[in-house]
C-alpha cells in the first residue's frame, strides 16, 4: 500500500488527489502547500470521501530544504508536483495591453512563474536521496528539457499529450460506438493542444499532432479534431485529470504496465508515446519513428509556446513572435532567459500584471 505526496493543492492537485484516494493500491496521501486552510479544506473532503489515510501539511514548496525534510519524513512512493507561482490561467479574462500581449507571446514567456517550484522540488529530491517517480505538471514539455539541462528531469510530465490521446479516444468512440479501442499513441506539444480542445484542424498537415493507431502506427491525425469542442479556460482541467491518473497509477509499486502518452518523459521536449513499467518509463515509438525525428518534430512545434530554443545550459531563447508580442511596453521580457535568472524575470512580470 502506497503513500503518494502532491505538492500543490490548487484546482488540479485537489482532482488529483481525489482520484488517487480511489486508487485501490494508494493507502496514504500527503498533501502540501503553501496555504494551510486551503490544504486543510481539501484534506478534509478527500479523508471525508475516501478510505484513504490523507495528511495535510503546511509548505513553501520554494524552500529546498523543508521539501527535502518532507521527502525524508513522508518517505513517498510517489511525487506529484502540481504547483506554480501563478496558474497558466491566471491572465484568463484579462483585456489589458500588457496581459493581452503577455498571452499572445506564449506561455513560454511566463516560465518564472512555471519553473520555481518543479526545480525546488527536483533540487529537494536529490538533496534527500529520494530515487522513486516524480510526476510533473508545471508546463513539463519546457520545464522538462530544461530541468534535464541541469541532472534534475523528473521521472515524466502529466496532461497535453495524454489529453490529446484522451480526445482521440473520445472521437473514436463517437466513430464506432461499443468498438473495442485501438492503441492510440500521440506525439504532439503543450502549444497543439488548444487546436484539439477547440476541434480546429490545422490547415497545414505538418502543424497537427501525429496520431498513431493499433501496433503498426497508422496514421489518422485527423482524429485529434473530431472530439467535441471545449473553450479554453478550467473545463479543461477534468480532462487533464482524467489524462493524468492513469499514468500516476501505473507509477504506483506493484502497478500493472500502461502504453499511453505523456510529455517530457525523461526530460525530452513535448509528448511522446510511452511504456510505463515497473516505475520505469520507456518510450513506445511507433515503427519508422527515431527518436532524433520524434524531438525535432515537438522542438518545432516548441515554437507555439514561443520558444525559439534551449541551450544546453537550460537557457531559453524566444520566437521572434513572442519577441514581437512584447515589444511595445517590455522588450526585456523577450530577452533570453537563464534558469539563475528566473526570480528577477518573474518580479518584472509581477510589477507589470500587479
Amino acid at each position: 500500500m502506497s503513500t503518494v505526496l502532491i505538492i500543490g493543492v490548487g484546482d488540479m492537485g485537489e482532482r488529483l488527489a481525489a482520484g488517487l484516494a480511489a486508487e485501490a493500491g494508494v493507502r496514504r496521501l500527503v498533501l502540501a502547500g503553501r496555504s494551510q486552510a486551503t490544504v486543510a479544506a481539501a484534506a478534509a473532503g478527500i479523508a471525508s470521501s475516501s478510505d484513504c489515510l490523507v495528511e495535510a501539511v503546511r509548505l513553501d514548496a520554494e524552500r529546498v530544504d523543508d521539501v527535502a525534510e518532507l521527502l525524508v519524513r513522508t518517505a513517498p512512493d510517489l511525487v506529484v508536483q502540481c504547483a506554480a507561482l501563478r496558474s497558466p490561467w491566471a491572465l484568463a479574462g484579462r483585456e489589458d495591453e500588457v496581459a493581452r500581449g503577455i498571452i499572445a507571446a506564449g506561455l513560454a514567456l511566463r516560465l518564472p512563474y512555471q519553473l520555481p517550484v518543479v526545480l525546488a522540488v527536483m533540487r529537494a529530491a536529490q538533496l534527500a536521496g529520494y530515487s522513486g517517480p516524480v510526476a510533473n505538471l508545471s508546463f513539463p514539455d519546457v520545464t522538462g528539457p530544461i530541468l534535464r539541462s541541469q541532472g534534475l528531469a523528473p521521472t515524466l510530465g502529466l496532461g497535453n499529450a495524454g489529453m490529446v490521446l484522451r480526445r482521440v479516444r473520445a472521437a473514436l468512440r463517437t466513430a464506432e460506438p461499443g468498438a473495442e479501442p485501438p492503441l492510440v499513441r500521440i506525439l504532439g506539444q503543450h502549444a497543439q493542444v488548444f487546436d484539439v480542445m477547440q476541434a480546429r484542424e490545422p490547415a497545414d498537415p505538418e502543424d497537427r499532432c501525429r496520431v498513431y493507431l493499433d501496433e503498426d502506427g497508422r496514421r489518422e491525425d485527423a482524429l485529434a479534431y473530431r472530439a467535441p469542442a471545449l473553450e479554453p479556460g478550467v473545463r479543461y482541467n477534468p480532462v487533464t485529470a482524467a489524462a493524468a491518473l492513469p499514468v500516476l497509477g501505473a507509477l504506483l509499486p506493484g502497478a500493472a504496465p500502461l502504453r499511453w502518452s505523456t510529455p517530457a518523459p525523461l526530460g525530452l521536449p513535448g509528448g511522446y508515446p510511452v511504456r510505463i513499467a515497473n516505475g520505469s518509463v520507456a518510450l513506445d515509438l511507433p515503427p519508422g519513428l527515431t527518436v532524433d525525428q520524434a524531438v525535432a518534430f515537438n522542438e518545432r512545434m516548441g515554437r507555439g509556446d514561443g520558444v525559439e530554443r534551449i541551450d544546453e545550459d537550460g537557457t531559453v531563447h524566444f520566437t521572434p513572435a513572442c519577441r514581437e508580442a512584447v515589444a511595445d511596453f517590455a522588450p526585456d521580457l523577450a530577452e533570453p532567459l537563464a534558469v539563475g535568472e528566473m526570480a528577477a524575470r518573474a518580479a518584472r512580470l509581477d510589477a507589470l500584471l500587479g
